[in-house]
């Protein structure tokens, strides 16, 4: 039974592995254009969405090259007046957290990651949303793959799966997620694991 479900595990990092080098493929073939006008597109479709505009305390990503731009949805965020939450990530033992951004001016002065990324220092001690009693309404996600029932693959580091875990915890429960996906990344099938959370709904541009 062990060497089954040992060898199981193997296969499915192994289709994780191939699907994650094939959706960087596709990736890396988009222009910038493209990937610029997806962003827009998507971006409009956020901020016309019932639940981005029914929630106070919104959790975004700032983006990768790779990755649906941000910037506008985050920009509508602060001219709404709701409040955004941006993640701190520990690469020491991937653990993250989601905290308090201040404007989107802010961003700038951020240190930047090694992934090129700007994000507050570990030491830069904000308001942590899973720390206060409102939690979060809703949660924006990258990831490098995703299908049309809402299964996710993400980078292989487990930082989001992690999270989401987390806030199952919180007394407001798991925030309402939605993850934004060039239609590049969208996969008729994404292999996952027990411990691989779902998002609630994907939003991508249909062909």
């Amino acid at each position: 039974m062990e060497r089954a479900e040992a060898g199981a595990m193997a296969a499915l990092q192994a289709a994780k592995r191939a699907l994650r080098a094939e959706l960087k493929r596709r990736l890396r073939a988009l222009s910038e254009a493209e990937k610029l006008r997806q962003s827009r597109l998507l971006g409009v479709q956020v901020v016309e969405h019932l639940k981005y505009r029914t929630s106070r305390r919104i959790a975004v990503y700032l983006s990768m090259s790779d990755e649906v731009q941000m910037a506008d949805i985050i920009k509508d965020i602060f001219q709404r007046g709701k409040e955004c939450f941006i993640p701190q990530y520990k690469p020491c033992n991937n653990h993250m957290d989601m905290v308090k951004l201040a404007s989107y001016e802010e961003i700038a002065s951020l240190p930047l990651t090694a992934w090129n990324i700007h994000q507050p220092s570990e030491s830069d001690a904000r308001e942590n949303a899973l720390a206060a009693a409102d939690g979060l309404d809703l949660i924006l996600m990258p990831g490098l793959g995703f299908d049309r029932t809402g299964n996710r693959l993400g980078r292989g580091k487990g930082y989001y799966d992690t999270y989401l875990e987390r806030c199952t915890h919180h007394p407001k429960g798991k925030p309402y997620t939605i993850a934004l996906a060039f239609k590049e990344q969208i996969c008729d099938v994404v292999p996952v694991s027990k411990n691989d959370m779902k998002v609630d709904e994907v939003l991508f541009e249909p062909n």
